[in-house]
């Protein structure tokens, strides 16, 4: 009797009740600690090696080299980081929407889907290396031809991700809905939306890395400015620090475009966290 009142005590059931949040709390460092420890054990090595070996900075510049000309610089780099951003964001726009176009199109109509998936699949086989100076010679220099080379980049994953997430849906919840007097256009909102989402937003992932380098390379294809432009005149000019400094910025924006997703997902799936945190207190 005694020890089952101690175990039940306010005391103790508090501790018990914030053992999870503290393991949720120590969860975080312990995700971003180890690709911190190889990223700087890697940046200690190349440092070493480029001021032991005396290595000319035009064939390898160490990294503290990099990083203080990239700030020396900091203006002519923001200055073409933004049309590189502005690009990535307007051919990702245009992919999102044409996704769900076309994977609402592919989940309605058996035609469509028989009819058009393969050429989907067979237009991935087809490099953006050649349709990119293409697109700039049908279209000039400007913003539109590098929002089609990123969109084209990042179409497929997307489009496939939410065709597989509409497939995924629970059929027994579709029928009941049905049994209930619930139309197609209904149960497609209620049931088949939401099984897409945790595919829509891997896909998301996977098709947001993939958008800056996209631009990056309509760039070097054809532009009159951002990143691709400055890393090619900088190359020519044989600053290869600033070349380097453009790579980590064209890498700094991956990778907050990849976290946004994150950030994104759990402001629209909020139940997701509830469930996983239930599965795994």
């Amino acid at each position: 009797m005694t020890a089952a009142t101690t175990d039940a005590s306010p005391t103790t059931l508090k501790a018990k009740a914030a053992r999870p949040s503290a393991r949720r709390r120590l969860r975080s460092p312990a995700i971003v600690l180890p690709p911190l420890l190889v990223v700087t054990a890697l940046l200690a090595v190349w440092q070493t090696y480029t001021s032991a070996a005396a290595v000319d900075p035009t064939v390898l510049p160490s990294p503290w080299r990099v990083l203080s000309q990239g700030w020396e610089n900091r203006q002519d780099l923001w200055d073409a980081t933004l049309p590189t951003l502005q690009e990535t964001v307007a051919g990702f726009g245009m992919s999102f929407v044409a996704a769900w176009l076309v994977a609402v199109l592919l989940d309605f109509s058996t035609w469509a889907r028989r009819g058009l998936y393969p050429l989907l699949v067979a237009s991935q086989t087809i490099p953006i290396v050649a349709v990119a100076p293409l697109l700039i010679i049908w279209f000039g220099f400007g913003l539109f031809p590098k929002t089609l080379v990123v969109t084209l980049a990042t179409f497929f994953p997307l489009t496939a991700n939410l065709a597989a997430g509409f497939a995924s849906a629970d059929p027994e919840a579709m029928r009941l809905l049905r049994s209930l007097g619930a139309g197609r256009t209904r149960t497609f909102l209620m049931v088949r939306v939401p099984s897409a989402m945790p595919y829509f937003f891997a896909g998301l992932r996977v098709s947001i890395t993939y958008a800056v380098v996209g631009a990056v390379f309509a760039e070097y294809a054809g532009a009159e400015n951002g990143l691709g432009i400055y890393m090619q005149a900088q190359k020519s000019a044989f600053r290869t620090d600033l070349v380097f400094a453009a790579v980590a910025v064209t890498a700094a924006l991956s990778i907050a475009l990849f976290a946004t997703t994150y950030l994104l997902q759990r402001l629209a799936l909020p139940w997701e966290r509830a469930t996983r945190r239930k599965d795994h207190p």
